[in-house]
């Protein structure tokens, strides 16, 4: 088995053979073929809410053949005080192939040390890590484009408090894009240095694809003021009449309608966020079949 934790883990051909059979089983859905058989055993660990990655790591493993056992928080030993150490442990006692958790905090520092047979797949990890949406959002862009380098990718928003900010950075500049932030200085963070900060106007205007982000309301210590975000830190008609016309816009999920991006923002062609969705479940079926067949690097180099 092999786990996939951190976009670190990954050269650059990994990535790309990851993104090329993602877009095959893309292909092969559009051509009404469906007949991918893996053998597994899945769980999904989720400790915070979730709908897109939840769902399409559901959906994934069902349509490669995976079997997915049900999981939910509230009816499981974690509310006796069970930690996350010991229920892996028993998942993996249980025979379970992979386990894919989605955590406030940090836990693959947690699980430092500890071996398991179990492949771990990150669906993230506090403000830390969210590889597979990096995956996706990179595969989005390269249907767009066809490529990465040289391309202006801006990062607006909640920096601060964002896995995705992290994980996109990480992923899009080993392949060559060229990567910045922007949003209010409040949720500007110094682990993200080695990209330039620059004004939300010239992000808007210069940048080839625009990745909003979600103001997250439930990991910030007081109520952060939205009233007139929009206005100063978002999208709308008004500014995406400043964009490049073959620019996109890509979010995350879920959207503040109206905060980080208004209705018409959401309904323009330049807008990915629903294909960024389609392009989750065939990631997470990349991933989860990488997994599953004990993958490594050399192995994606050579498949």
């Amino acid at each position: 088995m092999s786990s996939l934790v951190s976009i670190g883990q990954l050269d650059r051909v990994a990535v790309e053979r990851l993104l090329r059979r993602a877009q095959s089983f893309l292909d092969d859905q559009q051509e009404g073929k469906e007949n991918v058989r893996v053998k597994g055993t899945a769980v999904n660990l989720f400790f915070e809410p979730s709908t897109r990655t939840a769902l399409s790591f559901q959906l994934a493993a069902q349509r490669l053949g995976v079997r997915v056992l049900d999981f939910t928080v509230e009816n499981s030993s974690v509310t006796k005080g069970e930690s996350l150490i010991d229920s892996l442990q028993t998942i993996d006692a249980l025979g379970v192939d992979v386990a894919v958790i989605r955590h406030s905090e940090n836990w693959p520092k947690l699980l430092e040390g500890e071996k398991f047979n179990l492949s771990l797949v990150n669906a993230g990890s506090g403000i830390h890590e969210h590889p597979t949406q990096a995956l996706l959002d990179a595969l989005t862009i390269r249907q767009h484009y066809g490529g990465f380098s040289g391309l202006k990718v801006a990062i607006v928003g909640d920096i601060y408090h964002s896995r995705v900010a992290r994980s996109n950075a990480q992923l899009l500049g080993l392949l060559g894009a060229e990567v910045s932030f922007a949003g209010p200085e409040v949720f500007r963070k110094g682990d993200v240095a080695e990209h330039p900060w620059i004004d939300f106007e010239q992000a808007v205007s210069e940048s080839d694809v625009v990745i909003m982000l979600r103001v997250q309301h439930e990991r910030h210590r007081q109520l952060f003021d939205t009233a007139n975000y929009n206005q100063h830190f978002g999208l709308n008609m008004s500014r995406l009449q400043q964009m490049k016309r073959n620019a996109i816009i890509l979010h995350p999920g879920p959207v503040n309608r109206g905060v980080e991006l208004t209705d018409d923002v959401l309904r323009d062609s330049r807008c990915k966020v629903l294909q960024q969705v389609t392009n989750g479940v065939a990631v997470r079926m990349a991933v989860l079949e990488w997994c599953l067949q004990g993958g490594s690097n050399e192995q994606l180099v050579s498949a």
